[in-house]
């Protein structure tokens, strides 16, 4: 059975914007979209395992802190190098103004 993580508010976030939410062990970070969706990814560029929510949201574009890195945070897919390894992504649910996700 899946487990419901409770990862922040939908306020926390700003529009096109990024942050690091730290549950169960994991690292994810949670982007407001532009019109008005929600992502979650894990929260490591795949690259070299720094946080993404130091990066540079462009679009639907993350582009790592570290080495410019970029993913696609809808899809999780490596969009430039030195990223080759996709994301993972997470699938998202909003209810009463919170951000969750569910994990295997």
């Amino acid at each position: 059975m899946p487990q419901i993580i409770d990862l922040c508010a939908t306020s926390d976030i700003e529009l096109e914007d990024v942050i690091r939410v730290d549950r169960e062990g994991q690292s994810f970070a949670v982007y407001h979209a532009p019109g008005g969706k929600f992502y979650v990814t894990s929260g490591l560029c795949t690259h070299e395992a720094v946080h993404l929510a130091g990066g540079l949201v462009m679009g639907h574009i993350i582009e790592c802190p570290k080495h410019n890195g970029r993913f696609d945070y809808r899809t999780g897919e490596a969009k430039g190098v030195p990223a080759c390894v996709n994301l993972r992504i997470f699938p998202v649910t909003l209810a009463g103004g919170r951000v969750t996700i569910a994990l295997s």
